[in-house]
């Protein structure tokens, strides 16, 4: 799939929905579930939460399960990983509801939602600045917006090792696992190719954003941005 046709993303996601959370905590050692931890601890406690590619819900779990969100609201392309999601949030009895709409084209009214989520997922947009103008829109005036996305380390000798890693490891084993030629070959390239730190505060901004800010994690694998409408 090339990264200027993202409109199969839903399918794309659709195909490794099945061992999507093992390959996740595998390749990343289990450090994604800290860079979660994290974005959900600095989140204020609010009732209704919009979780923006909500794949297979972690982050809206973690939300119910820390008390930060008293409903959730999940939405994704991929039916096959909210279907993973939806069974996750039944076992544990957590108050989320995943529906399929595109983040760029909301059926929300404005200022809907007293906080938006969305963790890995803003580069998978087929227009970015779309997607983020949606959510100031959704998200009611004093609300957080709280983004977990993919970076590269700047450290030379981390960025050898991570490119390394990333290159070659990380889609081998993607593709043993998950039996899909296509999918993190995919992943590795909308990570390269995709924006971070400083710049990607400007797109916030231009949305509608004042009150911006990112923070690295592990050398900058992982970004966290937190915006307030």
């Amino acid at each position: 799939m090339e990264l200027q046709d993202k409109k199969h993303i839903g399918s794309l996601f659709d195909r490794i929905a099945a061992h999507y959370d093992g390959l996740n905590h595998l390749l990343s050692l289990g450090v994604d579930r800290c860079w979660r931890r994290e974005a959900v601890r600095k989140m204020k406690p609010v009732d209704h939460v919009l979780d923006v590619a909500v794949g297979t819900g972690d982050l809206a779990l973690l939300m119910c399960r820390k008390h930060k969100a008293q409903r959730v609201t999940g939405i994704d392309l991929s039916t096959e990983m909210m279907r993973v999601g939806a069974q996750k949030a039944q076992r544990a009895q957590a108050p989320i509801v995943f529906e399929q709409v595109n983040a760029q084209q909301m059926p929300y009214a404005d200022a809907s939602f007293d906080a938006v989520t969305c963790a890995y997922g803003v580069r998978n947009f087929a227009d970015l600045d779309e997607g983020l103008s949606e959510m100031y829109r959704v998200l009611k005036q004093g609300g957080e917006l709280t983004i977990l996305e993919f970076g590269y380390p700047e450290a030379a000798l981390v960025r050898w090792g991570y490119t390394v890693y990333f290159n070659h490891l990380l889609p081998f084993v993607g593709r043993l696992f998950s039996h899909d030629k296509t999918a993190y070959t995919y992943l590795n390239q909308s990570v390269r190719q995709f924006i971070y730190g400083e710049d990607f505060l400007t797109h916030l901004r231009q949305a509608g954003f004042q009150t911006v800010s990112f923070r690295k994690q592990t050398f900058g694998i992982s970004y966290l941005y937190r915006a307030v409408k």
